[in-house]
């Protein structure tokens, strides 16, 4: 799940921080993917128009892995 559209979805950082039961410079440190604990209860808050997909964090960290194997 995105940071991006979990902030749209939700309107700003704020209101997605309390969504996800955390504070909003907790949000701000996240990168560009939300957490996946946190993508599971969103997906929840949600009602399902935010997906958590398994795949997509182990695709990212895959390709985290091969960047850091380059270097």
């Amino acid at each position: 799940m995105l940071k991006q559209d979990a902030i749209d979805f939700f309107g700003n950082k704020s209101a997605l921080a309390q969504v996800a039961g955390v504070e909003r410079s907790a949000v701000s440190q996240w990168g560009e993917l939300v957490p996946e604990g946190r993508a599971m209860r969103l997906q929840e808050a949600s009602g399902g128009a935010l997906h958590y997909d398994p795949k997509v964090y182990d695709e990212y960290r895959k390709a985290r892995r091969s960047a850091e194997a380059e270097q």
